[in-house]
């Protein structure tokens, strides 16, 4: 339920259902997947839609972070007690990432300035009017439209014209290439993050949250994580909410997972604190 797929209360069935537009070729493709993991921890997936299956299991694997090893991220608990804890608290924890640059751009241009419930609503609605819809293990799922499907949309309730401009714009960068993950990961984090604010509605946070929750970086620190400096203060009793320059220094203990310390910080740090 971590993850950005389904979202329901409904008990947890063993499976892990996905919907997505699919890296490459402009985002064209969308596929539905259904994840299991055996109790030996393999993950297994059954996927729906016409897409390669190597490039299927390379997206499933940066979306669910199971392209590094997560042997040397729980290695960072023996230089740092604290991280040392909050892996205890949650074990075997890895930060779920956007599908795709694309859907991460698109959710910042959906979310800005609004609840991120009901704009949650309002993109499911979105993917099962214009998008393609799937059976996936019994469970209907709708993948989010693909650049051209998107630009197709000419009006859509909950949507204001604006935001659908600035939707239309995202499409257009992906359906140019310009939010291909391999293009994006050729550049230094930052210069990434510079590029996708020539993009209308991507500011400094979102353009953040785009190449770090987009992309599947491991090791970038998330400079404006909102929540994670005032965990930090508290954990590593600092007295004060961490100043950007201490979030650095702590960060320099978490390297090569900068970025998965700071998930596991906000994941698990109220659990610490109770």
């Amino acid at each position: 339920m971590f993850g950005f797929g389904q979202r329901h209360a409904a008990p947890f069935d063993g499976v892990m259902r996905l919907a997505f537009c699919v890296d490459g070729e402009g985002y064209s493709r969308q596929v539905g997947v259904a994840l299991r993991q055996d109790v030996a921890g393999e993950v297994t997936g059954e996927v729906t839609g016409e897409a390669g299956i190597d490039a299927v299991r390379a997206q499933v694997a940066r979306i669910l972070s199971l392209d590094h090893d997560g042997r040397e991220f729980v290695a960072i608990g023996d230089r740092d007690p604290v991280m040392a804890r909050l892996l205890a608290a949650a074990p075997g924890l890895r930060p779920p990432m956007f599908y795709s640059p694309y859907e991460a751009a698109a959710w910042s241009v959906l979310s800005a300035r609004r609840p991120a419930t009901q704009m949650a609503e309002v993109r499911n609605r979105l993917s099962e009017a214009h998008g393609r819809v799937f059976d996936v293990a019994g469970e209907r799922l709708a993948a989010l439209p693909t650049p051209e499907q998107m630009l197709a949309v000419t009006g859509f309730p909950g949507i204001p014209d604006l935001k659908l401009r600035r939707l239309h714009g995202v499409a257009e960068a992906a359906a140019r290439g310009d939010l291909d993950c391999d293009r994006l990961y050729a550049m230094e984090p930052a210069e990434a993050m510079q590029d996708l604010q020539r993009l209308d509605g991507i500011g400094p946070f979102y353009s953040s949250l785009v190449v770090i929750r987009g992309l599947g970086h491991a090791d970038v620190l998330p400079e404006n994580e909102p929540k994670a400096p005032a965990l930090a203060g508290k954990l590593y009793g600092l007295g004060h909410d961490a100043t950007p320059a201490e979030m650095h220094e702590l960060g320099e203990r978490w390297r090569p997972f900068r970025t998965w310390a700071v998930v596991l910080l906000r994941a698990a740090g109220n659990r610490l604190e109770s």
